[in-house]
């Protein structure tokens, strides 16, 4: 009868640390889609600016049509990966493919941008100013959202890698989450040379 009381004790308390370890698992997960969450939410906002920006220029570069539907076609890839990635945050395919376009709608910003430099009145202009500052505001906001969701994909990676947990997270389940990184190539990377 004793043996038979200690047996119980110890398949309960294996079943309470299996259900804590599932917990944390769990816990862990939902942070990291949670961090996503917060990315989308200001990639939508960033999405939003850019057809005003778009319609705001139109006025002033009726030579840079290029430029526009570029940036315009950028956008909807964006926000095609980005409904993709937030279906299934941690997915490397999804990871990847949202990386990639946000890496081509910056490339197609930025590249408007380097346009704007030679409209002094499209630089000039309120609405232009307080759309790009929104923007820039945006961006700032999408880049520390990324870092929190980097930051949660880690700590849930760790927590899913150690064992016991592996073994937990295996049975249940429980994938690696993927980061999201920059996509820029080895050029985009390089510091800029700075000449007097």
């Amino acid at each position: 009868m004793i043996y038979l009381g200690i047996a119980i004790g110890v398949l309960v308390l294996l079943l309470l640390v299996l259900i804590g370890i599932y917990n944390n698992l769990v816990t862990y997960r939902n942070h990291y889609k949670n961090a996503f969450a917060q990315i989308d939410v200001q990639l939508k906002r960033r999405y939003d600016l850019i057809p005003n920006l778009v319609e705001t220029a139109k006025g002033y570069l009726k030579h840079e049509r290029e430029a526009l539907e570029n940036v315009t076609k950028a956008r909807y890839e964006a926000m095609a990966k980005a409904g993709v990635a937030a279906a299934s945050p941690g997915d490397a395919a999804a990871m990847a493919g949202l990386a990639t376009a946000e890496g081509a709608l910056t490339g197609a910003l930025g590249r408007l941008f380097a346009i704007f430099e030679n409209y002094p009145d499209l630089k000039a202009n309120q609405t232009m100013m307080s759309l790009m500052e929104e923007l820039r505001s945006t961006e700032n906001k999408v880049a520390f959202a990324r870092q929190a969701f980097n930051d949660a994909v880690m700590a849930y990676n760790i927590l899913r890698e150690k064992f016991p947990n592996n073994i937990v997270a295996g049975m249940f389940g429980f994938t690696e989450a993927k980061l999201l990184e920059a996509t820029e190539s080895a050029e985009e990377r390089k510091a800029p040379k700075v000449q007097f």
